[in-house]
């Protein structure tokens, strides 16, 4: 895994989430609701029969883009997610607010499941692989959680949407053009897709902890597993 910048966040969990986990009741029935949803209405993939070429496949490819990089033993949070995905974007700050709380405690990485019954959720993956290539996935990603109220659900192309937020990032426009034409920019994409597939990814988000599924029902699910992951490390 490579080194990820230091980002600056803090130790602890913001009040915000703080206040999610102790209200219970109300964030497990909004979890549950934007999961199932999610998962059962908006025609996920299904899963597909490992052939010969993915029968060995992780959680974690060499290419897989890491947001953070806490050493080979830690304990490493997988997430399969699709950009146009409206939990995916409701969980996208109580995410972040765990990668504050374990900062340097936990590797964090972010695969592409872009949805077929979505039809941006492709060319976001798209512009976000080709602002990658000019080192800005993380600042690419959070762009598209943060607007996806402008964005998603619309059923003609925001290509061009995409391609000002790559403006916005002082990326090379000449570059990122080229990189969203470039057909391996969605094939990379869609390694991604077919490796989610094969591990038996049916919608997203769908996370896994050290190459195994976690199946949280409520945010603390997934602290009270990355805890005792870091205990079992002693």
């Amino acid at each position: 895994m490579t080194s990820h910048p230091e980002r600056g966040r803090g130790a602890r969990l913001s009040t915000s989430t703080k206040a999610a986990l102790i209200a219970i009741p109300t964030v497990l029935l909004v979890f549950l609701a934007l999961i199932l949803g999610s998962m059962l209405s908006q025609n996920a993939a299904q899963p597909a029969a490992a052939g010969p070429e993915l029968a060995g496949v992780g959680a974690v490819a060499e290419n897989s883009h890491v947001l953070d990089d806490a050493g080979e033993n830690a304990p490493t949070l997988v997430e399969f997610l699709d950009f146009e995905c409206e939990a995916c974007g409701a969980l996208y700050p109580v995410i972040e607010d765990i990668r504050a709380q374990y900062d340097g405690k936990i590797n964090v990485v972010v695969r592409y499941f872009p949805l077929s019954g979505h039809l941006n959720s492709m060319n976001a993956a798209v512009a976000v692989e080709a602002a990658a290539q000019q080192g800005k996935f993380e600042e690419m990603s959070a762009m598209m959680f943060e607007t996806q109220l402008e964005w998603g659900e619309k059923q003609e192309s925001e290509a061009a949407r995409f391609r000002g937020y790559a403006d916005a990032l002082g990326l090379d426009l000449a570059a990122f053009d080229a990189a969203v034409a470039d057909p391996a920019t969605q094939a990379r994409v869609e390694e991604d897709l077919a490796a989610g597939q094969a591990l038996g990814v049916q919608g997203t988000p769908t996370f896994f902890l050290d190459g195994a599924l976690l199946q949280p029902t409520q945010i603390s699910d997934i602290t009270d597993a990355l805890d005792r992951a870091l205990a079992l490390l002693g």
